[in-house]
């Protein structure tokens, strides 16, 4: 592993010496393209890179050369009743990956990129299909989104674009790398007869949780990153996750533990020169502390939320 260097750009983006003359243009961090880029999460990622002085772009949707898409990118005939993609078709990206798709035009000259935030999976990609999970409240799929961050993820990993994934963008980079998923957190723990106590997600509040992480890897990106084994606080929303990566090429480097029950928090391609995925939303709490939200006391703090921010640009 390359040694990483200190972040020296100031947090709040200002020039890298303002007394040294007018300040440079901000260099350009890359975000794989949302069906929402109103969310809360998605906002967050992008006012992230502006704190830390960069210029977020983001990327166009990867399209599926297998299929067929509407005038307005929509795959059509592509999905159940539920909204999650065929498993005809989820077959076919599987085992196609990137090579059948534009992706060589949309991630041209792109020396990083950030996987965000956002919803459920097709559980149709996973490597072990998986079925819808039967929760009406959370039926939210986008097969268009879906097929995008797999075809743009499974190019990044064969090209060695150095990455950082952030819950979702953690989920896929699981999913693409063969991982076993958990359909619902509270479902799962259940059928242990154990409580969640609602750590991941507090969906009766409509808040992000709030909870540690300990970082059980110390050869990791994430230990030399972090330079700590506790993470404080880190703000969560999911209610899927990650259950195994047995058989794969990932490294489980975090996790929390509820009731004596597991749950997978950060991986990392070790073979890859930046490949980081955190169950965690980092940028939910970097946005909160410099938007002086009233609950942002309630996160993690400024220097550990933007490190890994920092860690993706100052690679060497």
């Amino acid at each position: 592993m390359k040694k990483l260097h200190p972040m020296i750009l100031p947090l709040l983006g200002a020039s890298l010496a303002s007394s040294c003359g007018p300040s440079p243009s901000p260099k350009t961090i890359y975000v794989a393209w949302s069906n929402k880029q109103d969310s809360y999460s998605f906002k967050s990622t992008l006012k992230t890179i502006e704190a830390i002085g960069y210029k977020p772009v983001v990327l166009d949707m990867v399209r599926s050369s297998d299929f067929s898409y509407s005038e307005d990118n929509v795959l059509a005939d592509a999905v159940d009743e539920h909204g999650i993609l065929l498993s005809s078709l989820a077959k076919q990206v599987k085992d196609n990956r990137w090579k059948h798709s534009n992706v060589t035009e949309v991630a041209k000259d792109v020396n990083c990129v950030i996987f965000p935030g956002g919803s459920d999976i097709c559980p149709t990609l996973w490597k072990e299909e998986g079925q819808w999970h039967g929760i009406e409240d959370d039926t939210e799929y986008s097969a268009e989104r879906d097929v995008s961050d797999y075809l743009l993820m499974s190019y990044c990993l064969d090209k060695d674009i150095p990455m950082l994934a952030i819950c979702r963008g953690m989920q896929m980079l699981s999913v693409v790398s063969g991982a076993t998923m958990i359909n619902d957190i509270p479902t799962y723990f259940a059928s242990l007869g154990k409580d969640d106590r609602d750590t991941h997600r507090d969906s009766e509040k409509k808040v992000f949780a709030s909870h540690d992480v300990e970082i059980t890897d110390k050869s990791s990106l994430l230990y030399k990153v972090m330079n700590a084994t506790t993470l404080h606080k880190v703000p969560s929303w999911h209610h899927q996750g990650v259950l195994s990566v047995d058989g794969t090429p990932l490294s489980v480097t975090a996790e929390n533990v509820t009731d004596g029950v597991k749950i997978i928090e950060a991986v990392e391609r070790k073979e890859l020169s930046f490949c980081v995925g955190v169950q965690f939303h980092p940028e939910v709490a970097v946005r909160k502390i410099v938007e002086k939200e009233s609950d942002a006391s309630n996160y993690m703090d400024l220097e550990s939320a933007s490190s890994l921010f920092k860690a993706l640009v100052n690679r060497k």
